[in-house]
């Protein structure tokens, strides 16, 4: 009834707010949970500092049970309402310190990007963190946050800088900011995505604390032999950046650039997409929401798609869409227009799937008479003539191999056996300082697989050492990769090195 008398007279109800929130408090959780839709109708900007207060203070005795309905209702009245940078962040705090593991990501995401817009009270954040973490190192959502802050501002945080008039000063040691975040990564019950953000905040104060630097280094070093594969990637990484890369360490690890409050908003509410095409072409629909020019020739070298058109495009396109498989077919336009040049063509049909390309050529016109030719004879005298148009086009394979890829222009009494095809190289990446290339080809009787060499070429002055390549492809494709030749590359193109992978398609002419 009063939710109802809201709507009509929302001061009369206003008048039963103690009422209203000792039903908060009360033990029946159907009571509870009608009392706090109730709260939360009648919050508004005079009163939000107050039921605030309350709902906060009676969360730290709420049951479990009801915790998390609590925590969603106040998280979301403080974004709504609050008056204050200052007042969100201290209510946002509390809420982290009681009730961590019942916030939301999307919760202290946005908590994250407030305090980083907050540039005058990020000393006080990071200070009120570090005290906030002394007692609550078991809330998830509070340690991912602390220890965001402080590999942000942890020099911030040991020569108390931004010191606020309500602020008393504290004594913190850049040795006392490692222990923190050394627990934080010790913990047993915090997750992955935690200990990766504090392996990233010892990063980061390796470069804010030089007399730290060989402790941190120390910590980050133990996770080099970590199951978790994440956790040992970084470790690598990350040591890597501090015995080789003092010089541009600095600059790797330097302070986030603000974050815009109002694009992180409407990201939140789902009004952009998460990447926008650039490409003024017609685009495709991707399964990770990833909006895509059409694909290219190459698209269909790995049997990513079965009808794919053939329409002009840079050979970049192919290795973009290794990753996005699930492309629909676009509709093609009839006509000459569309025959590209022969060595693309070559690509278009490699895996014998698709529609063959239509020819100006004679071939075409037997398997298409004309129409207007209703003369039995001429018929006859057409289909008499295809053995011999059928050497001709055999003959001249290597100057248009497109038009017997596909076997699909009648049998040809002439055609060699087939060792095996190769087809035309692609630069797959290229730089200042590298170029790869790949070269494809296909072996006889084995249409499912395609073999790739990789050749690297280094391109600058200096000699590249420990080389590594890595690769990924969807689940259906089943990717071999052989060692290398080496992992020295020599300077300025004096030499490449080799390596070759084997691509197989499980859902070949499917």
């Amino acid at each position: 009834m009063l939710m109802k008398a809201i709507t009509v007279d929302a001061q009369a109800v206003q008048r039963h707010r103690a009422t209203i929130l000792k039903c908060v408090k009360d033990s029946d959780a159907s009571i509870q949970k009608r009392a706090l839709e109730l709260v939360y109708a009648l919050v508004n900007d005079t009163n939000v500092k107050p039921l605030t207060k309350e709902l906060i203070d009676y969360l730290e005795v709420s049951d479990q049970e009801f915790k998390g309905d609590l925590t969603d209702k106040i998280c979301s009245i403080v974004e709504k309402f609050s008056p204050e940078k200052n007042w969100y962040i201290d209510q946002m705090l509390r809420v982290l310190n009681e009730a961590g593991n019942f916030v939301k990501d999307e919760v202290w995401h946005a908590l994250i990007v407030v305090i980083s817009s907050a540039s005058d009270l990020h000393g006080y954040t990071v200070r009120a963190l570090y005290k906030a973490f002394q007692t609550s190192s078991e809330q998830e959502s509070l340690v991912r946050v602390a220890v965001w802050c402080i590999g942000e501002y942890g020099d911030m945080l040991v020569n108390n800088v931004g010191m606020l008039d309500i602020e008393d000063p504290i004594m913190v040691t850049e040795s006392d900011t490692v222990d923190v975040i050394k627990i934080a990564i010790k913990h047993h019950a915090l997750d992955l995505t935690t200990k990766a953000m504090a392996l990233m905040a010892l990063l980061k104060l390796s470069s804010r604390f030089p007399s730290c630097s060989e402790r941190i280094k120390d910590i980050i070093v133990q996770h080099k032999g970590s199951f978790v594969l994440e956790l040992q990637q970084r470790s690598l990484e990350f040591n890597s950046i501090i015995e080789k890369h003092q010089k541009i360490r600095s600059a790797l690890v330097e302070r986030m650039p603000i974050l815009d409050e109002a694009t992180f908003s409407t990201r939140r509410a789902g009004l952009l997409p998460a990447a926008v095409s650039t490409s003024g072409g017609a685009s495709l629909d991707l399964p990770n929401g990833v909006a895509k020019p059409s694909a290219a020739p190459l698209v269909d070298l790995l049997d990513l798609s079965d009808d794919l058109p053939a329409s002009s495009s840079s050979d970049g396109d192919f290795l973009q869409d290794l990753l996005g498989v699930d492309l629909s077919p676009a509709p093609t336009q009839s006509g000459l227009g569309q025959i590209q040049k022969a060595g693309t063509d070559v690509l278009l049909d490699l895996l014998s799937i698709g529609t063959p390309v239509q020819s100006s050529s004679p071939t075409t016109e037997i398997l298409l008479p004309s129409q207007n030719d209703k003369s039995p004879i001429a018929t006859l005298d057409a289909r008499s003539s295809s053995s011999s148009l059928s050497a001709q086009a055999t003959s001249s394979a290597r100057a248009a191999p497109m038009m017997d890829l596909l076997d699909g222009f009648g049998p040809s009494p002439l055609k060699p056996e087939d060792n095996g095809s190769v087809y035309p190289s692609l630069v797959a990446f290229e730089s200042s300082s590298l170029r790869i290339t790949f070269n494809f080809s296909k072996q006889p009787g084995n249409p499912q697989t395609t073999l790739i060499q990789a050749t690297f070429t280094n391109l600058t002055p200096n000699v590249f050492t420990d080389l590594i390549f890595q690769a990924a492809v969807p689940k259906f494709l089943q990717l071999h990769l052989d060692p290398a030749s080496s992992n020295i590359l020599p300077a300025s193109g004096n030499g490449s090195i080799t390596q070759n992978l084997r691509v197989t398609n499980s859902q070949h002419g499917k």
